[in-house]
């Protein structure tokens, strides 16, 4: 025997009633308590009072906040492709979740926006001006949930997780260039993430076919000053081994930032763990065991 819940309404919209009932099903129920969610955290808002909207008032059918809601709603419901959205324009979860309208009104307007609309609408967040705020919008969301957690305060110390990210594509987009590392056309963006929450604060596009560290120092300094503006007092730094270099960890010294990183194995090092790569005597243990180790070298060239 199933159970009937009681109705819940969303404070986004009182009108809206969420019930468990067989004959009202939605394959995408999701989208209403994403919507709750976004709404909860204002980012929305801040984000529509930042962007600029070239379209003429009188030329516009949906907002920049549906249109903001509709992609993110749509990528976090697992719908990739903006053709997806003509598939779901009638769906009535997706409808009301990405409307600003209140009450049933959007079930009677004119559904979700369609591929040519949202393709127009990627354009427009293209524009320099708007990816700024995207980038501020996405280091301030985190922002909003670290608070949230620390009893509206920030963190006294964050770690900075600093990546490169293969994102292979099937085409001859800008920037999309072949890698021989990883045998095949890509993006190649910097992805900054706390390492503590998981939390993303900053992605970079870069060229398929740049070096892991190109251009890492100005983005690295640029989020660690942000960061600390808004959600640490200080951020540390932790890299893998494709981003040391001269240049970088020098820069990073001058400003005073602390970081960690792996480092490309070579003769010289390999020489210095030599004598701690043995297993002790004794027979293999039950379960796996870690030693560590603490080393000090200093290459002539540093």
């Amino acid at each position: 025997m199933g159970e009937t819940l009681s109705p819940v309404a969303p404070r986004f919209n009182r009108s809206l009633r969420i019930e468990s009932r067989a004959e009202r099903l939605t394959g995408d129920p999701g989208a209403i308590l994403l919507r709750e969610v976004l709404e909860n955290s204002g980012i929305v808002d801040w984000m529509t009072d930042r962007l600029a909207d070239p379209r003429r008032p009188q030329d516009v059918t949906h907002d920049l906040a549906s249109l903001l809601r509709t992609a993110i709603l749509l990528a976090a419901q697992g719908w990739r492709d903006h053709d997806d959205a003509d598939a779901l324009r009638h769906d009535p979860a997706f409808r009301l979740a990405v409307s600003s309208a209140a009450g049933m009104t959007p079930l009677g307007g004119p559904g979700l926006a369609s591929q040519p609309t949202l393709s127009r609408f990627t354009a427009i967040m293209a524009a320099p001006a708007n990816l700024k705020v995207l980038r501020e919008a996405v280091l301030d969301l985190a922002g909003r949930g670290v608070r949230a957690r620390n009893a509206g305060k920030r963190l006294p110390k964050v770690t900075l997780d600093v990546d490169s990210l293969p994102i292979e594509v099937h085409g001859h987009q800008p920037k999309a260039e072949w890698n021989g590392h990883y045998n095949a056309r890509i993006y190649h963006p910097l992805i900054t993430s706390i390492a503590e929450t998981g939390d993303m604060l900053d992605a970079r596009l870069r060229a398929g076919n740049v070096g892991t560290a190109e251009g890492a120092l100005d983005v690295i300094l640029d989020v660690v000053d942000r960061a600390q503006a808004s959600l640490c007092e200080v951020a540390m730094l932790r890299i893998d081994a494709g981003f040391p270099s001269a240049t970088l960890l020098a820069g990073l010294e001058a400003r005073g930032i602390d970081y960690v990183s792996r480092l490309r194995a070579n003769p010289a090092l390999d020489r210095e763990a030599a004598p701690h790569m043995k297993r002790p005597v004794g027979g293999r243990p039950a379960v796996p065991r870690m030693w560590l180790h603490e080393l000090r070298y200093q290459a002539e060239t540093w």
